[in-house]
Formats: structure tokens, C-alpha cells, sequence
């Protein structure tokens, strides 16, 4: 009876080794292939793609690639010699061709009906929990939302922005109490700027009458039923949370853990939220038009209403969009604009703490500006075209913790990328933004299904463009004042550049210059393992620290601030 028996474990490991060595020819052929389809450029071979399973959710080390990988190595990814790199993983997941040149980004974002490039689903799979949208669409599709939402940002909202901005800031300044203190210890500025921010898109984006202290609850809340989860909450948890619901199968929702259970009730919440929203919106305006009128004096001016609206007006055009489309764009306001304005402006805070002769220096283009009473409420058209250095703080900040950190282009056909060639070119910004720069060019053939990454963190971190990257300089926007520039490319670049950048522009502006006129930001030092307290330099490099989760931003910013005299 033991020969057979022999014999049954011989056949099983002889099909053991068949399979491993199958499994190692195959993965040899397929690194070899993506090799050759990245043309064996120099970079880095990881056993795992760093944005999918499951390298996604392994720490950055020296031989997996996290999601973070490109800020951790942004001081040696690339060089002045390789500003093109290649990621080829030998076990699991696509190639890729990564860059910090603006050159390269130009090509893969140009856009238009020819273009070779597109932005993968994959590469938006955390944005599409709710359906499409602006941000993840491509092509036609894109454009049809496009001429939606574009319409509701206007220079009338951004009035309403600023208005709103000032009201929020001192209703936060009562609220807290800090009227009555002469030092108000923040351990963490986020605190206030993602309560900030999401007050600003509740009202702006939404037109509710959220104050800092009700937070905002879901509107369905009725007496008697269940007790419904603040928007407030949901969306923390959903932000923490997104990676998860993105990447991991359906059925995960349903494991037996209290975290997951959590999440899945903030999700859950928040979508019920958004539908109702969508109902509640889309009745007013079929009620004010009940009678055939056109008539759009009464629409509210927020962005969620005029959303609606340029919806319900192409009822009968190929551009009007789903429900799940308009819930998957009031995503995108809810999640991305509230969170990625507060994370910024958290860091230009912690940078103006750390910089005092810049914070004095924009306080004296405040003083200059703003009212110097304080119960006076600095007026849109008056001030917040002069306050140029205050704009410059938040691009800076931008620059140095770029919320939208990757960009992702897929090629749809065997096409040609025209890569820098090592040394050439001036470096300079404005000769990139003109076009006119002196760059020689190496044109790379691309297979078919190559995704380009354009690392928008090695931009803003690229010497070519920002001569001593890694300092916080405020000065090198000092030109730009407050307009719109392609030299400004930390809200990526392109046709498909951030439509709620002067959104986030002008709630960040208008809050740094009425705190700055009224405190004096310092940051809150810790204790060293000797008893000592930190300098200001350990401080910034403890805490501006970058991490990240779906999109990029500093750690908790602890902050103190002193009532000026």
C-alpha cells in the first residue's frame, strides 16, 4: 500500500514544480515585455505596481513601491539627467513610464478628439464610487459634463465665496472663543481648516445655512427616526476609508469588523444624502419652471442649484446627465474640494509659522488691504485683487504639497513620446510656459495600453522650474498676482485643469488675510526625548511632513495663535 502512495506524492510534486516553473517563465516573459514596451528606461522594478493590490497597501520600503513612493524619493527619484523614468514590476501589475517634466505632461494632456492619450478608469477608480464625473470622465464624456458643471463657476460665485468666507471665519473666531484668549493652542490646524472648508462648500457648493457650531447633518433627519450620521463625520470616514471601497472586492463591505461596518454606514449615509439632495433640488427648479418661465432671477447662486439647473436645461439634449452622473459630481464637490483646500491651507498655515519675516511681510500687505477694524467685513471687489503675496502663500503651499499628486495618461495607439534629452533646455520656468524653451527632444516610440505618469510632485519639486525647490518661497508668485497661469501648475494642467480652483483660491485667500490681521501664527513645539523643546526647523521637518491618502497633504499641524495687539 506504500507504493501507490509513493507514487501520488512523486506526481504531486512534479506537478508543484511544472506549475512554479510555469509561473517563473511566465513572469520572466512578461518583465521582459514590459521591459521592452518602457524601453528598458531606467527606474526602479518592484515586485508590485505601487498604486494597485497589493502594493497599494504595503509601506513604502526599499523593495515595495507604496502610493507614497514619489514623495518619499522625490530627492533622488530623478535627476537633471533623467527627468523620464520607468517603474516595471517583475510580479504583479502594468509598467509604467513616470516623469517630472512639463514637457512630457504637455503632450499626454493636450486633449481634443485626436488625442493619443487618455485618462484610464483604473487611474479614477477611487472617484467612481458613485458614478462618473467631471474629474474621471475622458472624451465625449467628459466634455458632456464639462458643459454642465463649468457654467456654475462664474465670477458671481466667487463674490458669494468670499462673503461667505468672511462670515464663516468670524462665526469660527466666536465659536471658539478666541476672543478671550491671548494664546489659542491648536494641536491640529486641520481641525479648523476641514471644518472650514467643508462650512464653505456646504453653503457655496450647496446653499445650506451650516453655522461652526451645528454641524451639518443630513437633511432627511426627522423627528422619530434614526439617528443619521453628520455629513461632517461621513465624509472623514469616507476619506479614510475610499482606498478600500475602491480597490477591494463588494463583498469586504460585509466582514464582520466594527471598522468596516463604520465605513460602510458613512458611505451608506452619504449617499442617501446626495440622492436626496439630487430630489430635493431638481423639484425646486421643475417648480419655479412649472409655468413655462425661464426666468433664472430666483435660482440660488450655489453651485449644487445651478448644477441642477443646467441639467434639467438640456432635458432634451445629449449633454443631460444621469442621476448617478450628478451624484457622482456632487461627490467629487463634497470629498475632493473640501478635503484637498484643507489640507493646503493646514500647510501654508504650518509654512507661515515656521517663515516669520514672510508671515510679517504678508501681514503687511494685509494691513495695506483689509479694513483695519475687524468688525468691518473686508468686500470682495476691493480686496482680494491686491492681496497678492496672501494668494502667493497658498500657491507655495500648493507647490510644495500638491493635493492632486499623480496625473495618469493611457496611450489608445502605437504613438510617440518626445522625452528630453539630458542637459538640454534652459530650466526656466517661463521659457516652459511660453513653449519657447530651447529643449532637445528624443522621440520614444509607445505601444498601445502604455500608461504615462506624470508625477506632479516631482514638477513642483523639479529644479528646471523652481530654482531651490525645497525651500517655501511665496516670492516666486509674487508676478503671477492672482490670476490663472499655466506657470502655476499645482492644479494640474491642461484642458482638464481643476474647474474649482478659483474656488479654493479665493476661500484660502480670504481666510489667511483676516486670521494674519487678527493673530500672529506660531507653531506649537514639542518635547524632545531630553526634556528640550524643538527648534523651529525639527518642527517643520516632524510635521510638514507629507502623507497620503487619496489625494496629498501635510500631517497634523499644530499651531498657536496669538491675538496681535
Amino acid at each position: 500500500m506504500e507504493a501507490p502512495n509513493i507514487f501520488i506524492f512523486m506526481d504531486a510534486v512534479r506537478i508543484s514544480v511544472a506549475v512554479f516553473t510555469i509561473f517563473v517563465v511566465s513572469r520572466f516573459f512578461k518583465f521582459y515585455n514590459s521591459l521592452k514596451r518602457t524601453h528598458s528606461l531606467p527606474g526602479r522594478r518592484p515586485p508590485f505596481q505601487p498604486f494597485g493590490l497589493p502594493g497599494a497597501l504595503l509601506p513604502t520600503t526599499s523593495w515595495n513601491l507604496g502610493p507614497d513612493m514619489h514623495w518619499i524619493n522625490r530627492k533622488s527619484m530623478y535627476s537633471q539627467h533623467a527627468q523620464v523614468v520607468s517603474i516595471v514590476p517583475w510580479l504583479i501589475g502594468p509598467s509604467s513610464i513616470w516623469s517630472n517634466n512639463l514637457d512630457v505632461a504637455r503632450q499626454v494632456t493636450a486633449g481634443g478628439h485626436k488625442s493619443d492619450w487618455i485618462k484610464p478608469e483604473e487611474a479614477s477608480q477611487a472617484l467612481l464610487v458613485w458614478g462618473m464625473n467631471l474629474v474621471a470622465s475622458e472624451g465625449q464624456v467628459w466634455r458632456r459634463h464639462r458643459r454642465v458643471v463649468g457654467p456654475a463657476f462664474n465670477s458671481k460665485l466667487y463674490k458669494f465665496v468670499w462673503e461667505e468666507a468672511v462670515k464663516t471665519y468670524k462665526d469660527m473666531i466666536v465659536t471658539e472663543g478666541w476672543a478671550h484668549n491671548n494664546n489659542n493652542n491648536i494641536p491640529c490646524a486641520q481641525d479648523l481648516t476641514f471644518k472650514y472648508a467643508l462650512l464653505l462648500i456646504g453653503k457655496c457648493g450647496f446653499g445650506f445655512n451650516f453655522t461652526w457650531a451645528d454641524p451639518p447633518q443630513s437633511s432627511s433627519s426627522a423627528p422619530g427616526s434614526q439617528s443619521r450620521m453628520p455629513v461632517q463625520e461621513a465624509i472623514r470616514i469616507v476619506a479614510d476609508s475610499n482606498l478600500l471601497f475602491a480597490l477591494a472586492p463588494k463583498w469586504c463591505r460585509n466582514l464582520p469588523l466594527e471598522s468596516i461596518r463604520h465605513a460602510s454606514r458613512a458611505h451608506d449615509e452619504l449617499d442617501a444624502f446626495m440622492h436626496e439632495q439630487v430630489a430635493q433640488r431638481r423639484a425646486v427648479y421643475q417648480g419655479q419652471h412649472s409655468h413655462g418661465s425661464t426666468d433664472t432671477a430666483d435660482t440660488p447662486n450655489d453651485i449644487f442649484s445651478l448644477l441642477i439647473a443646467a441639467n434639467e436645461a438640456e432635458a432634451e439634449s445629449k449633454y443631460r446627465l444621469s442621476e448617478e452622473e450628478l451624484i457622482g459630481n456632487v461627490f467629487v464637490m463634497l470629498f475632493a474640494g473640501h478635503e484637498t483646500t484643507a489640507h493646503t491651507l493646514a500647510a501654508a498655515l504650518g509654512f507661515l509659522a515656521v517663515y516669520e519675516e514672510i508671515q510679517e511681510e504678508v501681514y503687511e500687505e494685509v494691513k495695506d488691504v483689509l479694513p483695519g477694524d475687524s468688525n468691518s467685513d473686508p468686500e470682495y471687489e476691493e480686496c482680494y485683487s491686491k492681496l497678492i503675496k496672501t494668494a502667493a502663500c497658498f500657491f507655495e503651499a500648493v507647490r510644495m504639497s500638491a493635493a492632486g499628486h499623480v496625473l495618469v495618461r493611457q496611450s489608445t495607439c502605437d504613438t510617440v513620446l518626445n522625452i528630453p534629452v539630458s542637459g538640454s533646455g534652459s530650466g526656466s520656468r517661463e521659457s516652459t510656459e511660453s513653449g519657447s524653451g530651447s529643449n532637445e527632444m528624443k522621440p520614444i516610440p509607445i505601444p498601445k495600453g502604455v500608461n504615462v505618469v506624470i508625477d506632479m510632485v516631482g514638477v513642483q519639486y523639479n529644479p528646471r522650474y523652481f530654482p531651490d525647490p525645497y525651500t517655501y518661497k511665496p516670492s516666486r508668485w509674487y508676478e503671477m498676482g492672482n490670476n490663472d497661469s499655466e506657470a502655476f501648475s499645482g492644479f494640474s494642467i491642461g484642458p482638464r485643469a481643476c474647474v474649482g480652483r478659483r474656488f479654493a483660491i479665493t476661500e484660502a485667500v480670504c481666510f489667511i488675510a483676516c486670521l494674519l490681521r487678527d493673530y500672529r501664527v506660531e507653531p506649537l513645539l514639542g518635547v524632545k526625548s531630553d526634556g528640550t523643546k524643538e527648534t523651529r526647523t525639527e518642527w517643520r521637518e516632524r510635521v510638514l511632513d507629507g502623507k497620503i491618502v487619496l489625494t496629498l497633504g501635510v500631517k497634523d499641524v499644530p499651531l498657536r495663535f496669538v491675538p496681535r495687539v
